[in-house]
């Protein structure tokens, strides 16, 4: 298993490389920008969606619209440029909330931001298929299947290492850009040979007027545009030094890159009047129209798709990282801090895959149905963490404090009006949902900390006796399924701490303890342990041990309780072990987790007998 492991992921890497897992801006770029890129691949998809409805006059606020989303996006992308400067140790909305507006607010921001990019990589995965089955069809009853493939290989490429997901995401990335650069040039010169399309004969009849709720809804499942801008800002440690001066570069192309894209092809849309059909994206329909069913409409779709599959890598990225950072603050569970042999969190990406995964298949692998979750835990991120500096700017002050705040002034107005235009246009559609999910995650998290304090507690050396004497001498029991050379060796091992030991046996099959007896007096056992058998009508072994152990502990009331060996072989290979009862390890998950009995603590000590083969 662990060959086959090593295989799939690489083999471990020293801790001593960890710097050399940093990246340049132009790696950084193609590792953390991949989903705020691609989001327009879905946020136009929405915009034309949530439009359509109203015919062509409800298309024809397409490029108002991206204009709106668009502005938002440069406030945001400036202020989180002031959050890299002022936390260089990343953490983003998390850290800035939980240090200047309270834990609460920290954890609330965390849990909308986990959410977020969980939601990332299942809307990622789901819009990737639908963007080649928008060229073959066929496949459109099979998104699920194919979105969970998707997943699997992303995975596979995150545990393999920072170096090597940066790497795979570099030629998606890059080549998403060019095509898509050079499709909007393509565009912009057709358009002012050809001049504008009219709307009214391409788009559907008016199914309902437009109206305000239609516009700021459909403003608000757009806003999925700006996914992705936080990654930067909770990824600062991947740079290379000078951290944020890189990170701050980093965004700046990024943020540059999205607004060209993102209304390059909504203009072009509106423009050239374009509407898609029903098992066709705006996107497709757009590249249809520019390059006609040539090979370049082709390779958009290519390049579509594949940076749609590395966008989650954003998510890849950030995810563990954020949970790392609340696992150290003692609110998410400790492994999620532990680097794995490839030098990532690999407990975090595993996390994320099965939650995703969990998301894909509940919502049969439809983008649409996972676009109204997306925006809220965002916003709500970037509200917090906007709040957040304003308040730090007021404290500590500084060089131009008054300019910086009231950047993320503007940022937190900008936002926060943002989250409440799509938290009321999408409550129904499942933002409540996403709420729900943010209050319970913050009570988990809640829970897990108090957990942690109560170990703490309880483990602390703090008025503890400084006596070290020595435990008197154990009773040892030793539950046997028969005599063999594992149990010998563990009567062996008992004698060697104790001259109190206690075979027993539980007589499943009536007559089987006799052949058992007579083996063991035959190899002289009976001078090293006393055998004791014990009946069980009900044909179980787990229940009448414990009885046994608690009887014995009860008539000696020597103060201690018995010392529990267990013989145990283990075969040569690991499938080997299905075709074995497993009683062993029940019964020690069953004194493992069993209450103190009398107050007291009992040991539990394993002796294992290697099987060759």
């Amino acid at each position: 298993m662990r060959d086959i492991w090593h295989v799939l992921v690489g083999p471990p890497l020293p801790t001593q490389r960890m710097a050399e897992m940093r990246l340049n801006n132009f790696r950084a770029l193609a590792a953390l920008s991949p989903d705020a890129l691609a989001s327009i691949a879905y946020a136009n998809q929405e915009i034309f969606l949530g439009l359509v409805a109203a015919g062509a006059a409800g298309l024809a606020y397409s490029w108002s619209i991206a204009l709106a989303i668009a502005a938002l996006l440069g406030i945001v992308a400036l202020s989180y440029s002031q959050t890299i400067v002022a936390y260089p140790a990343g953490g983003g909305s998390y850290t800035v909330a939980r240090e200047n507006l309270g834990v609460d607010a920290g954890l609330v921001a965390a849990a909308a931001l986990l959410i977020a990019y969980v939601l990332n990589v299942a809307v990622s995965m789901t819009a990737g298929v639908a963007a080649v089955a928008s060229v073959f069809p066929a496949l459109w009853p099979h998104r699920t299947l194919l979105a969970l493939l998707l997943l699997a290989l992303i995975t596979v490429a995150n545990l393999r290492g920072l170096r090597e997901a940066s790497t795979v995401t570099a030629v998606p990335v890059y080549l998403f850009v060019i095509v898509y650069l050079g499709m909007i040039a393509v565009g912009v010169v057709r358009a002012v040979v050809e001049g504008p399309g009219a709307l009214a004969p391409t788009a559907l009849p008016a199914a309902e007027p437009v109206t305000l709720y239609l516009i700021l809804h459909t403003f608000s499942t757009g806003c999925t545009a700006m996914t992705g801008i936080e990654a930067i800002s909770n990824g600062v440690p991947v740079f290379k030094p000078p951290e944020s001066r890189n990170a701050n570069r980093t965004m700046a192309a990024m943020a540059a890159l999205m607004v060209i894209l993102f209304l390059g092809t909504t203009g072009l849309t509106q423009y050239f009047a374009v509407a898609a059909g029903p098992e066709e994206t705006i996107l497709a329909a757009l590249a249809r129209r520019v390059f006609g069913a040539g090979p370049f409409f082709f390779l958009v779709q290519a390049s579509t798709l594949l940076v749609l599959m590395v966008a989650a890598n954003t998510s890849f990225m950030g995810f563990p990282r954020l949970a790392s950072i609340a696992a150290r603050d003692g609110y998410m569970p400790r492994q999620l801090t532990m680097l794995g042999e490839r030098l990532v969190f690999s407990n975090g990406i595993l996390l994320l895959t099965g939650a995703a995964g969990v998301l894909i298949v509940l919502f049969g692998g439809d983008t649409h149905a996972l676009i109204p979750l997306f925006a809220t835990g965002t916003f709500l991120a970037f509200t917090l963490s906007q709040a957040g500096m304003v308040v730090r700017w007021l404290k500590v002050r500084g060089a131009a404090w008054r300019l910086k705040t009231a950047l993320n002034l503007l940022g937190v107005v900008a936002t926060c009006v943002a989250l409440i235009v799509i938290g009321v246009s999408n409550f129904l559609g499942g933002a409540w949902l996403v709420i729900l999910l943010i209050a319970g995650l913050v009570f988990g998290f809640h829970k897990i900390r108090q957990h942690y304090r109560a170990v703490a507690e309880q483990l602390s050396l703090e008025g503890l006796s400084p006596s070290l004497a020595a435990l008197p001498a154990p009773r040892v029991i030793l539950p046997i399924s028969g005599v063999h050379r594992g149990v010998i060796e563990a009567v062996r091992y008992a004698r060697s701490i104790s001259k109190h030991v206690t075979a027993v046996y539980v007589e499943v099959e009536p007559g089987s303890a006799e052949r058992v007896r007579r083996r063991w007096e035959e190899w002289g056992l009976d001078q090293d342990a006393t055998l004791a058998v014990v009946p069980s009508p009900y044909r179980s072994v787990v229940g009448p041990l414990l009885a046994f152990i608690d009887q014995a502990d009860g008539a000696c009331d020597d103060g201690q309780l018995a010392t529990i060996l267990l013989p145990e072989f283990v075969p040569a290979r690991w499938w080997q072990t299905l075709l074995h009862n497993q009683t062993a390890w029940l019964l020690k998950v069953a004194l493992l987790y069993r209450r103190r009995a009398f107050g007291r603590t009992r040991a539990i000590i394993d002796v294992p007998f290697h099987l060759k083969k």
